[in-house]
């Protein structure tokens, strides 16, 4: 007997502190990977202004969500199939009046992803990287939240900020973790721990339930492989390009543990 899927698709908000950590990349792979093991999976491009998960796809939409915000096309036919197996929904670029969360712009994105949610078994929302209003807001929408880091410095210090912003204005009291362009095994598990030593003392006392404190769970990390470079250039999926390669593995272990 199959087990029935739930009446409304998880979302889960996919975001950074900083730009440049692989962020899309990570979005558009782990809905290959989970595409692979049977989930009906959305992407859906949160960082309205300044979209590029076209660019990652290789897909050169006619409509994007500006054309469904105006009217101007139904739903339906903004949602498109993308490599990978998956479905999208794309935002347009260089779109100045989405750079900022207005009425509208807030009431449109909660109306599209009320009416995608029941469809999907998974809803991801790529969303901008920082902590403006319009980024806050799309994370705001989701069940869970999934921040993208490296071992840099400034990423692990955008990251900290990140995380403090969704403690204590969004009372989470549990961010997932992915470490993206590891050197060595375990980097990622050692940064997990200097993120949550740090969150534990200055951000916890700052919420409105102390003891609940906030938990970083590490979903897990990728290595730093030149494959990654070449499928970003090629513009493919590096899960179809290259499934054996190291980054792709950390991928799908990700997806896996996702689905736990």
């Amino acid at each position: 007997m199959s087990t029935p899927r739930p009446a409304r698709g998880r979302i889960l908000a996919v975001t950074s502190g900083k730009g440049g950590v692989g962020k899309t990349f990570v979005s558009a792979n782990l809905a290959a990977a989970l595409a692979q093991r049977g989930e009906r999976v959305l992407v859906l491009d949160a960082d309205l202004g300044l979209a590029n998960l076209d660019v990652v796809l290789n897909l050169f939409p006619k409509i994007t969500l500006h054309d469904v915000f105006t009217g101007k096309t139904p739903l339906d036919e903004a949602i498109l199939p993308a490599p990978g197996g998956f479905s999208v929904l794309l935002a347009g670029s260089g779109l100045v009046e989405y750079s900022r969360l207005t009425p509208e712009v807030r009431d449109k994105l909660l109306e599209v992803i009320e009416q995608v949610a029941p469809r999907f078994d998974r809803i991801l929302l790529d969303t901008g990287a920082g902590i403006s209003d319009v980024v806050l807001y799309a994370i705001s929408l989701a069940d869970e939240v999934l921040v993208v880091a490296t071992p840099e410095p400034t990423s692990l210090t955008d990251a900290y900020a990140t995380i403090k912003v969704l403690a204590t204005q969004q009372q989470r009291h549990a961010v997932k973790l992915v470490v993206n362009q590891v050197s060595r095994s375990g980097e990622g598990r050692v940064i997990r721990g200097q993120l949550q030593q740090v969150v534990d003392r200055f951000v916890a006392p700052q919420m409105q339930d102390t003891t609940a404190g906030i938990k970083l769970e590490l979903l897990g990390e990728i290595a730093s492989d030149p494959a990654v470079r070449e499928a970003v250039q090629k513009r493919r999926l590096m899960l179809e390009a290259m499934p054996g390669c190291p980054a792709a593995q950390g991928i799908g272990a990700i997806a896996e543990k996702l689905r736990t």
